[in-house]
């Protein structure tokens, strides 16, 4: 395949360009604006691989976009480019707007501007797979799960501009017969994660004897999908999936996000003995305004129909994840140091910041 990947030096993105392009031989054209998110070195094993390619452009660049889609002339645009950090949102919604929202109109735009130019066996098998979140479900109560026909309830700014974003990339396709596809996916973790996020937030935390911030009481619950399994299924999305559906993406694989924070301290200290148990550093903060209880996703119509089922189990993937970060000490140490040191985001008021709170 010839594919356009956006966000493609991000953690998701950059993951599934790895898999792309040396796992199956594809050629990529990565578009990035390289934010404080957006990090080169993840893609630097794909650099210099015959149908390789990068651009570091903004989405909301109509012009920059339709330029880009014309010269390279993809079978597949995959868009993954977003804002995605919702205590970022509470503090500064506008980026989130541009971005989730008009940068993923002027991709519709430019992908509709090169169908139209193509013959009518490309027209028929090109895609356009549009990566969202299930966060725009809004929160569940104790029981049950988000499926693909769960009315939309977003109560953040960030799942209100992702909510917006699926609305456009489905009325592309019932308007303009662009072949669009969605898929909602459950919190994803893994390696490359940029440290603001929950796992890697707390790893690097409880790696320096710091203070691990949970939100409230702990009990927000999230399902959580190991990165490899999410970008799999988002391969078996473009291939196998129908344009104008929907396939929720999940891990089955619940837990607390005070479990979380147990399982990477009793991991590390197994891999890395400390001078004492890490539990000790579980530091409960006030909660972020509007934080959801629970998520669930129910990924039974992507196991069924794209032939997709998540393989890593939480216990597997946080042990992979976390000694990635033992290992790779010189990827996340200048971010750490440099970009984002742990400091508490999404606060309405200015009260002094506290410690990092968790997703």
């Amino acid at each position: 395949m010839r594919l356009i990947v956006t966000g493609g030096a991000g953690f998701i993105g950059s993951a599934l360009v790895r898999h792309l392009v040396l796992d199956l031989g594809h050629e990529v054209l990565v578009i990035d604006k390289l934010t404080y998110a957006g990090d080169r070195r993840t893609i630097a094993a794909c650099e210099g691989r015959p149908g390789f390619a990068f651009l570091q452009a903004d989405v909301c660049d109509a012009g920059a976009m339709q330029q880009a889609f014309a010269d390279f002339a993809p079978g597949v645009v995959m868009h993954l480019a977003a804002e995605s950090h919702v205590d970022r949102s509470i503090a500064s919604a506008a980026p989130f707007i541009q971005t989730n929202v008009m940068g993923t109109f002027a991709l519709l735009e430019a992908a509709r501007a090169l169908v139209a130019g193509y013959g009518e066996a490309r027209r028929k098998a090109f895609r356009f797979l549009h990566v969202s979140t299930d966060e725009v479900f809004g929160s569940l109560g104790p029981t049950g799960a988000f499926t693909e026909t769960t009315p939309y309830d977003p109560r953040s700014p960030y799942s209100a501009s992702k909510a917006g974003s699926d609305h456009l990339a489905r009325a592309w396709h019932e308007t303009y017969g662009l072949p669009t596809i969605i898929t909602n996916c459950s919190n994803n973790y893994g390696p490359f994660h940029f440290p603001e996020k929950l796992i890697p937030l707390v790893t690097l935390n409880a790696l320096e004897g710091k203070p691990l911030p949970v939100y409230g009481d702990g009990g927000n619950i999230r399902d959580w999908l190991f990165v490899e399994d999410h970008v799999r299924a988002l391969v078996a999305a473009v291939t196998r999936g129908v344009p104008g559906e929907t396939y929720n993406i999940g891990g089955r694989a619940e837990r607390t996000n005070l479990q979380v924070v147990h399982a990477i301290c009793d991991t590390l200290d197994r891999l890395r003995p400390g001078a004492a148990p890490r539990r000790a550093l579980v530091t409960f903060v006030p909660d972020r305004p509007g934080h959801d209880r629970r998520y669930a996703i129910d990924p039974s119509k992507a196991e069924r129909e794209l032939g997709w089922r998540a393989s890593v189990t939480f216990e597997e993937g946080i042990e992979r994840t976390l000694s990635w970060y033992l290992a790779n000490e010189a990827w996340w140490r200048p971010l750490r140091e440099k970009v984002y040191s742990g400091q508490r985001l999404g606060l309405l008021d200015a009260a002094p910041a506290q410690a990092a709170g968790a997703a």
